[in-house]
């Protein structure tokens, strides 16, 4: 399986229908996963914990929004035997927590764009650092779960500077820092030069407005160290923007 970096979204996102098709254009190209291992920007705990493995909850972490977003379902499968493989990926020294915590939005809503079926079993992750090194080196530890036929998902935004919009429409125009931090990305991605993406909070334009916090980046470090050669160029499959903020996403070889 290849690992992906997706931008999650707010849940109107899948109301959205260049997204919705972006997305189940990406999902329709992947091999059919046997299971889904999802690290969301909207979970950080330390040490790393390991979501339900039964059936749970949805985790409605966001407010403000139709009632309609908060009638969403979403009943996967649990993923216990997973769940074990990743802690058994972990090395002695490292403290892994179990804990029955549902999957929060940005885990479950590009999900139900991708697999709306909801049959394939799903164990959500939590961040336990923000560190792009120390996520580079927790994805490599979990890079043997592909070759088991797990999709490893790092979702975030690659975009995430909320408190700087002024116009709140789906299509509005991207700011000048959406647009500048996107396409540093772009291109630095493209060449592989994942020393200079780790050093963004220095060294991309449009900081610190793109990501006056940086757990939605941070997933991104995830997935390219979960690909076993974070220095290859990655296929960008998703990009563009919504309300602004840039949706580009990408799979791993």
């Amino acid at each position: 399986m290849p690992a992906l970096f997706l931008s999650h979204g707010a849940p109107p996102l899948v109301d959205d229908p260049t997204w919705v098709t972006q997305l189940r254009e990406l999902a329709a190209g992947l091999p059919r996963p046997s299971a889904i291992l999802m690290a969301s920007a909207h979970w950080e705990s330390a040490p790393l914990m390991l979501g339900a493995t039964t059936p749970a909850p949805l985790v409605y972490d966001f407010g403000g929004f139709a009632q309609k977003y908060y009638q969403v379902r979403y009943p996967a499968p649990g993923a216990p035997a997973l769940a074990d493989r990743v802690a058994a990926l972990m090395p002695d020294s490292e403290t892994v927590a179990r804990t029955d915590r549902g999957l929060d939005h940005g885990a479950y809503v590009p999900l139900t764009v991708m697999y709306p079926e909801a049959d394939i079993p799903v164990l959500q992750m939590s961040l336990p650092t923000l560190e792009p090194d120390k996520l580079l080196d927790l994805g490599a530890r979990l890079a043997p779960l592909r070759d088991e036929g797990v999709l490893i998902v790092g979702s975030g935004f690659t975009t995430h500077g909320l408190p700087f919009l002024r116009d709140w429409r789906p299509d509005a125009a991207a700011p000048g820092w959406s647009r500048e931090f996107d396409a540093w990305t772009a291109e630095t991605l493209a060449r592989g030069a994942v020393d200079e993406l780790a050093e963004f909070r220095d060294r991309a334009p449009g900081m610190p407005y793109a990501h006056p916090t940086i757990e939605h980046f941070a997933p991104m470090f995830l997935t390219l160290g979960a690909s076993g050669a974070p220095e290859a160029a990655p296929e960008q499959s998703v990009d563009g923007f919504w309300m602004g903020l840039s949706k580009r996403s990408f799979q791993t070889a």
